[in-house]
C-alpha cells in the first residue's frame, strides 16, 4: 500500500512539475531588439519602450504587397483573435512597414482597418527611411528586406517573429502558409 501510495505521489509531482515552464522558450535565439521610436497608425510615437514588460509578435510587410503581406495580416489576425479567445494579457502586435515612403499613418489605418486588425494592441509603424528599415530588419531580426534602385517591389521574407518581455527575439515562425498558430499560442503563454 505504501508502495502504490508513493508511486502515485510520485507520478502526481512529475505531472505538476512538467505542467510548470521556467518562463523560457527552448533554444531562443534571444536576439536583442535595439531601443526604437517610430510612427504608428495614429500618427504617434511608438517604440521599444511602449513593448517594455510586454510579449510581441512582430512581421515586415508593405501595404501595396501583390502577393504574400494581404495573407501574412490575414494570419496576424486570426493569431491576434486566438489571443483574445485564450485570454492572453500583456501582448502586442507590430507590423514594420517596408515601404516607408508609400506607407503613411493615414495609408497603414486604412490596410489596419480593411485587414480587421484590433488595433488596441496591434501598431502599424513607420517613420524611418526605406535604407533605416531594411538595415533594421537584417541586422536584428536577421530577415532579408530590399527594395531594388528603380523598382516598385519590395523583397522580403514571411516570418512572424516573438519577442518577449525584454525585447529579445526568442523564435520565427511561417507568417504566411502553413502558420503554427497553436505553437505561437503555446509559445507566447510559457513566456508569460
Amino acid at each position: 500500500m505504501k508502495k502504490r501510495f508513493l508511486t502515485i505521489l510520485s507520478v502526481f509531482t512529475l505531472l505538476i512539475l512538467s505542467a510548470c515552464n521556467n518562463g523560457e522558450i527552448k533554444d531562443a535565439r534571444n536576439w536583442p531588439v535595439p531601443d526604437f521610436t517610430y510612427t504608428d497608425q495614429n500618427n504617434e510615437s511608438f517604440g521599444l519602450s511602449d513593448l517594455d514588460g510586454k510579449v510581441w509578435v512582430a512581421d515586415f510587410i508593405w501595404t501595396n504587397c501583390p502577393d504574400i503581406c494581404m495573407p501574412m495580416t490575414f494570419n496576424m489576425a486570426k493569431l491576434q483573435k486566438m489571443a483574445k479567445e485564450e485570454k492572453i494579457d500583456n501582448i502586442e502586435f507590430v507590423s514594420f512597414s517596408i515601404e516607408p515612403d508609400v506607407d503613411t499613418p493615414e495609408v497603414l489605418k486604412e490596410y489596419s482597418k480593411a485587414n480587421n486588425a484590433d488595433l488596441t494592441n496591434w501598431h502599424f509603424l513607420t517613420g524611418y527611411s526605406q535604407k533605416e528599415i531594411e538595415e533594421f530588419a537584417v541586422e536584428h531580426f536577421k530577415t532579408l528586406v530590399q527594395k531594388a534602385e528603380g523598382s516598385d517591389y519590395v523583397v522580403h521574407q514571411s516570418y512572424f517573429f516573438l519577442v518577449n518581455q525584454e525585447g529579445k527575439i526568442q523564435k520565427i515562425y511561417s507568417g504566411f502558409e502553413d502558420v503554427p498558430y497553436e505553437e505561437i499560442i503555446d509559445d507566447i503563454k510559457t513566456l508569460q
